[in-house]
């Protein structure tokens, strides 16, 4: 088992990665002061749920625990309003008060949507990240949560630090091939903003990554979320550094808000606006390896690399507009310098960007 600290001072906690956790869930809820005079939430989607919610609830009601769950629909479309919504009453109805938690047993929107009930709810309660997927090991730790406007992704959120993160790496292995590709996608990008012998090593063990090698994924698991810990660490509220967080972000954000948060996954989309940021880099001067190592590091892991052709340009630059990102007229981008090194543009014309979009779905008609 490895264990990293996010360190935040009071609001510090740690994340445990491991085999074999859920079924110890019991012993590190009490290990964290999750009492147990008040109930807690468990909050799935349709997918996780099947595979291992009887699971938690019998682990944590033999440790002493009163359990109640809920089940959304899987899918990028459950962070929404109207969910948010149907969670509170849920809470509600299961008598949860200020001393109760939530926890969140999936993915990354599962993370996100019962972290911002945790958030809001008697504005503000604990809550647990047991991420049962490669992908939420990026948004399993730092605390950014929220729900979609049809408009925008996460426009609609807040910080909220969990009280720890528990990941069962036993439970990645019924992940799809699509998703863990999806997954890895998040992985590699913690590389490319931190750490070239990272990418490096992402790229020569695609293979077991794929694959659900136990110590390969354990290892990359663990890099991917000790960058991420380091840099919510130096900036929890995304005031300077967190912000490179954001590679391709800005692209993939828009992809997934004209796809419908249904066509595309998350990672897919993220893979792509990654490419656009390389190609970005290219025009600030960047060397072509930014470019060519970032295409190829992400193919070998399963991704797409070009925008499908039935996607319009003008749709994904609107979507643009609504992004957080985007500032009197400018865009502000993440934009890689080097493997492993990137630095945020503030400056980046509309232009520019319009054009790198027409070339990623110019590459995909193969022109």
């Amino acid at each position: 088992m490895r264990e990293l600290k996010v360190d935040l001072g009071e609001r510090s906690y740690p994340i445990y990665i491991g085999e074999g956790l859920l079924e110890q869930a019991g012993t590190y809820f009490r290990k964290h002061g999750i009492g147990q005079k008040s109930p807690l939430l468990i909050i799935a989607d349709s997918n996780v749920a099947s595979r291992y919610l009887a699971k938690l609830e019998q682990v944590l009601k033999d440790a002493g625990y009163a359990i109640a769950s809920a089940v959304v629909p899987a899918g990028e479309s459950s962070k929404s309003l109207s969910m948010l919504e149907e969670l509170v009453g849920k809470a509600l109805d299961a008598g949860l008060d200020r001393k109760s938690a939530i926890v969140a047993l999936g993915g990354g929107v599962v993370g996100d949507l019962a972290g911002f009930v945790a958030a809001s709810y008697m504005r503000g309660i604990p809550f647990i990240q047991v991420p049962t997927t490669i992908l939420a090991h990026d948004s399993s730790v730092g605390g950014k949560v929220a729900v979609n406007h049809p408009e925008a992704k996460n426009i609609i959120g807040a910080f909220h630090q969990p009280e720890f993160v528990l990941y069962d790496l036993n439970t990645l292995q019924t992940l799809p091939p699509r998703d863990i590709s999806s997954g890895l996608s998040e992985v590699v990008k913690h590389g490319l903003i931190w750490d070239e012998t990272f990418v490096e090593w992402c790229e020569a063990h695609a293979e077991k990554l794929l694959a659900l090698d136990p110590d390969a994924l354990g290892y990359a698991l663990y890099k991917g979320c000790s960058v991420k810990a380091a840099v919510v660490s130096e900036d929890e509220k995304e005031m300077g550094l967190r912000a490179i967080l954001n590679l391709g972000h800005t692209i993939g954000h828009a992809i997934e808000a004209v796809a419908g948060y249904n066509e595309m996954l998350h990672g897919e989309a993220i893979s792509i606006g990654m490419i656009g940021s390389a190609k970005l880099g290219l025009r600030y001067g960047a060397p072509e390896e930014v470019y060519t190592t970032t295409k190829r590091v992400l193919a070998k892991c399963g991704l797409p690399v070009s925008l499908p052709k039935h996607y319009d340009v003008d749709d994904i630059m609107a979507a643009m507009m609504h992004d957080k990102k985007f500032k009197e007229g400018k865009m502000v981008f993440v934009v890689p310098t080097a493997i492993g090194k990137v630095e945020i543009k503030s400056d980046v014309s509309v232009e520019w960007v319009r054009e790198i979009v027409e070339q990623l779905k110019l590459e995909a008609e193969g022109i």
